[in-house]
């Protein structure tokens, strides 16, 4: 970590690097050796002011900034990330623990965001309609909302983030940003970026500290309009009824259970590849992890066999070892409560195939490993079939039927992402119009979204807003009605309509 030249990592707020007076920290750990690689400070609500108020001044600036010219940060940014990238990764994996190749892939996702937003900075479009009225020219424009905040996680630290803040800062809006404490080092490695490409102090900000005051004091802030948080449902509630409160825009991204359909004319070989890699593919610590089979009972003894063979052949460890492809679990409490839910799982008579333990001999000692593991014989009302266990945890449900199967997949209060494999056309298209998640996939996993389409779902999953695409920015914008007349007269709208 060539830049981080301390023991403990520092805010980033009005473009200088700022120590907190209390000096309070937590180590950051690295979950696959137990090692501490840095310190995150406890910043307490005398920083957050400190970040808004750098913010707000600095916003009024920014959005007098021509959007093009905004766009030319983030072109820079994304280059800087494209020529970083490998030691990106690195740091990646060592503060979170997932594979490297999957590290790899999460900082392509934020160079491919740059660029993407960059190219919105020539874009905002707005609309232009017909006026009712002689004379008068009528259109909408996008107009920045002012102060953002953002809470992101520890499971994607710089991907998600860059889902919030580019389309924040190439629509003009100034960021305060709360990054996970146990992932911060993605946090201070993009505010170097921002500030090494020329981005005005004060547009970006990072205070780093617990949800309980950091995040209270953003969600408070008269100055900030807008919160944008990814985490738990639970969480996610107490946000949207205090912003409530405030009038304040939320934003909400609150995870998923969601499920891969099995048919019986199904790809068994794709089908297995596909559930694997969404399953156990960052240790299930994804929103978007497959947790969920349903497989038609023509299949279901042949799906278990396959996948079990699968599974046996995962090699689990340090992910910086390119031949590791299932990583450590974040923390201790996150092993505690998937081994929780097996054992839930067993008393509620689903079979244990494989997995159920926490791996605590050889090279997994020091480090907080979970054997994939896989249930079969699940039903719908079990709680392994219904609740979030963000874990390598998967359950398969027999069914009878394609309609059966879209029923199970709708009756969990979670919508974020389902997929169905199938050769049948027709059962594709009834799919994606009835399965009631934000994403579909077909012939493929739960997981692999793409920046320029809209991220995100239904029910218990978030609250109607997306991140990632140009949905991103209705999040960071408001909409602006501009009446031009030149008439010369006044002229009443609907009154003076013949």
């Amino acid at each position: 970590m060539s830049h981080i030249q301390t023991e403990t990592l520092r805010n980033f707020i009005g473009g200088k690097w700022e120590e907190i007076k209390s000096g309070a920290a937590v180590p950051v750990v690295n979950p696959a050796t137990s090692e501490t690689i840095v310190h995150v400070p406890l910043s307490t609500r005398k920083e957050v002011s400190d970040a808004v108020k750098a913010a707000k001044k600095a916003q009024r600036k920014w959005a007098l900034v021509p959007a093009p010219q905004r766009a030319e940060i983030l072109y820079k940014v994304g280059q800087r990330m494209k020529e970083e990238k490998e030691r990106l990764s690195q740091l990646l994996t060592m503060e979170n623990g997932k594979v490297i190749e999957e590290a790899r892939g999460e900082v392509q996702e934020g160079i491919d965001m740059a660029f993407y937003m960059a190219g919105e900075g020539r874009r905002l479009f707005g609309q232009t309609t017909p006026s009712e009225l002689k004379d008068k020219f009528a259109m909408s424009v996008r107009a920045p909302v002012g102060v953002v905040g953002i809470i992101t996680p520890w499971n994607f630290p710089i991907a998600i983030a860059t889902w919030k803040s580019f389309p924040a800062i190439v629509a003009g809006n100034a960021v305060v940003w709360k990054p996970a404490t146990e992932t911060p080092i993605m946090a201070f490695e993009l505010a170097r970026i921002f500030e090494d490409c020329g981005l005005p102090e004060g547009v970006l900000n990072v205070v780093f500290g617990s949800g309980s005051t950091v995040g209270e004091a953003m969600i408070e802030a008269e100055d900030i309009r807008v919160i944008s948080f990814t985490g738990s449902n639970q969480v996610g509630r107490t946000i949207a009824g205090k912003c409530g409160e405030r009038l304040k825009k939320v934003s909400l991204e609150m995870g998923g259970k969601n499920a891969v359909i099995v048919m019986d004319d199904a790809d068994l070989d794709l089908a297995v590849e596909g559930i694997l890699w969404s399953a156990y593919g960052t240790s299930g610590q994804r929103c978007t992890a497959c947790s969920r089979v349903m497989v038609h009972e023509k299949v279901k003894n042949e799906l278990e066999e396959r996948l079990q063979k699968a599974i046996a052949r995962l090699s689990i460890g340090n992910g910086l070892d390119e031949s590791i492809k299932v990583g450590p679990i974040i923390n201790r409490s996150g092993l505690e409560k998937i081994k929780g839910y097996v054992d839930v799982g067993k008393a509620e008579g689903a079979k244990l195939l494989t997995g159920g333990y926490i791996m605590e001999n050889g090279s997994h000692k020091k480090g907080n490993y979970f054997a994939p593991t896989l249930f079969t014989d699940v039903t719908k009302d079990m709680r392994i079939a219904k609740e979030e266990i963000f874990g390598p945890v998967v359950s398969l449900i027999p069914v009878q039927s394609f309609e059966e199967a879209v029923d199970i997949n709708n009756s969990v209060e979670y919508g974020l992402s389902s997929s169905i494999f199938t050769k049948d056309v027709n059962k594709v298209f009834t799919a994606q119009r009835d399965l009631d998640t934000g994403i579909v996939y077909v012939n493929a996993g739960t997981t692999g979204a793409e920046i320029h389409l809209p991220f995100g779902g239904t029910k218990g999953t978030g609250n109607g807003h997306r991140d990632s695409g140009v949905a991103a920015l209705d999040v960071f914008t408001e909409w602006k009605a501009v009446y031009v007349d030149f008439s010369g007269k006044l002229q009443r709208a609907q009154i003076d309509v013949d």
